[in-house]
């Protein structure tokens, strides 16, 4: 039987020293479509919200229509889409409709003009509302991209929360340097969607395109990864590492459970979870200390509760030598969450007043970047650590990097072209 969904693990070290102590090893699981669901395309509604204030005159409303249009044209002419616009006022100027060759959708986009206020909170509401008219079994998203503050953002809040209800995810992203990020992180976590930055109008062509083709690659639904350990292994930590690296607050149940809901997949990008596992000492052999499970629907195909499972199998050596090999593609994701921890405890030290703290926690995590071949972000963030150093304050900029630049993970191997790795079963 062709197989739906792919499930990988990684171990960071192929061999464990069977020493007197516990230890800690790092595990990286992936989840895909399998073969039999990664060229499905999933049937989209798409409400577009566009930010057409004063800031966005010239080049901005510009480039953001035209890559509009373009995403228009990517989607299949049986997909609904619409288009919302806004500033103090909000104005639908395409209601929810059928696609079909894009061509009517595009004249009514290319008359939207930037002018006014930033109220964001209508808008959305409206691309909801518009979304609720769409036919049965579509993935609908709500796409939003804004380049300033925003009144009420507590409704903002609000919609994104109705959003999450109704399974609609949202996409915001912020272009420039005037938004306010925390604000589109929260509307995106809020709705199980994301967040991210745009910094120069001509990129925004490249994330509209890229949120539709992740919209319809997402073949794999409501994915919950479940991961059981053996006697004398738990778990300490979790990290959603891919698309995006988020902490994941699990918590074991007495049967040495973790569940992690994942929701869709798309092929993509994929999603992978970096799991800290302490492991008590062991004599030398082979030994199962866990199993990870996926369960998921494939709803183009009718397929509901499909399961994949792999055994989590390593070899514990007296060969201390043997013990010090590393998974290097595993110790770089894990180096990228320790580098993302420290700059997230260094937001909590500034809020707190503490700047020597945050500094050094910076700084920490500059050379953690500088060793995985990260010099431009690096640099960046030896930018904000001097500024900190002589008095001064973390710019907008600088906010932005360390929010969204450090949350990035690099693309890890195609799971048919895995690297050395111990069995994972």
């Amino acid at each position: 039987m062709t197989t739906l969904v792919e499930l990988r693990t990684t171990a960071s070290q192929p061999k464990i020293h069977a020493a007197a102590v516990a230890q800690v090893l790092s595990l990286l699981i992936e989840v895909r479509p399998g073969a039999g669901a990664a060229q499905l395309r999933m049937p989209l509604g798409v409400a577009f919200v566009l930010d057409r204030s004063g800031s966005m005159a010239g080049a901005k409303i510009r480039h953001a229509c035209e890559a509009l249009k373009r995403a228009v044209g990517a989607l299949a002419p049986d997909d609904m889409a619409a288009v919302i616009s806004f500033e103090r006022r909000t104005r639908v100027d395409v209601p929810l409709e059928t696609v079909g060759d894009g061509a009517a959708i595009c004249r009514r986009i290319d008359k939207i003009r930037a002018d006014g206020g930033t109220r964001m909170a209508p808008a959305m509401s409206r691309a909801l509302e518009q979304l609720g008219r769409s036919r049965a079994g579509l993935l609908r998203r709500m796409i939003l991209l804004t380049d300033g503050q925003t009144e009420g953002e507590d409704d903002c809040l609000a919609v994104a929360d109705e959003a999450g209800r109704q399974q609609v995810s949202i996409t915001a992203l912020g272009l420039g340097r005037d938004w306010n990020e925390d604000l589109l992180i929260e509307l995106g976590n809020r709705s199980s969607g994301t967040a991210d930055a745009i910094s120069a109008p001509e990129q925004i062509d490249g994330f509209f395109a890229g949120a539709v083709r992740q919209a319809q690659s997402a073949s794999i639904q409501r994915a919950v990864l479940t991961l059981r350990t053996v006697q004398g292994v738990s778990v300490r930590a979790a990290w959603q590492v891919v698309p995006l690296i988020t902490q994941l607050g699990v918590q074991p149940t007495a049967q040495r459970d973790v569940t992690v809901p994942l929701g869709e997949v798309d092929s993509a990008t994929g999603r992978a979870v970096l799991v800290e596992l302490l492991i008590e000492p062991r004599a030398a052999g082979t030994y199962r200390v866990a199993t990870a499970e996926i369960q998921c629907d494939v709803p183009l195909l009718g397929q509901t509760d499909v399961r994949e499972r792999a055994e989590i199998v390593l070899e514990f050596t007296a060969d201390a030598a043997a013990a010090r090999v590393v998974n290097p593609t595993v110790m770089n994701v894990a180096e990228k969450v320790s580098a993302f921890r420290l700059q997230t405890r260094a937001l909590a030290d500034l809020a707190a007043g503490d700047v020597a703290a945050a500094t050094n926690r910076l700084q920490s995590a500059v050379t953690r970047l500088l060793s995985q071949g990260e010099a431009a972000l690096a640099q960046q963030m030896q930018q904000e650590v001097d500024r900190l150093r002589q008095g001064g304050q973390l710019s907008s900029d600088g906010q932005k990097t360390m929010k969204f630049g450090m949350s990035r993970t690099v693309r890890l191997t195609p799971p048919q072209d895995p690297p050395d790795a111990p069995p994972a079963g």
